[in-house]
């Protein structure tokens, strides 16, 4: 079975090729925070302060660290990254990426269930 997405409270399973409009639209909505879940029970988190975004691959086990897409020349740190509980974050520029990285990147998570060969990439298990 192939590995489908699904945005929760959007209809039905979602298409790579949609994706970045539906993240761009929820962004633009104020909604900094999407969770995209696996039909192989693994999520996507993605927040975003409008500029910079972490992407997140979780596995389906409570607890997994994860990994993240990182910025290796990243300095400093962003704020605004809002989480849905309404918690306002800060994070190392290193932790985030700019917004058409993490756009591109949820984009071949969607696809091909991995992070494009060419992204910057670490894992925290």
């Amino acid at each position: 079975m192939q590995e489908q997405w699904q945005i929760g409270d959007e209809p039905g399973p979602i298409q790579a090729s949609t994706v970045v409009e539906l993240i761009e639209r929820r962004v633009s909505q104020g909604t900094m925070m999407t969770w995209l879940e696996s039909s192989l029970g693994r999520t996507i988190a993605f927040v975003s302060n409008g500029s910079r975004a972490m992407v997140m691959l979780l596995e389906h086990n409570d607890g997994d660290p994860g990994e993240h897409a990182i910025d290796p020349e990243g300095i400093g740190s962003s704020d605004g990254f809002v989480l849905e509980n309404g918690q306002l974050d800060e994070y190392p520029d290193r932790d985030t990426v700019p917004m058409c990285e993490a756009l591109r990147i949820v984009t071949h998570l969607v696809a091909e269930g991995v992070p494009p060969g060419d992204a910057s990439w670490q894992v925290d298990r």
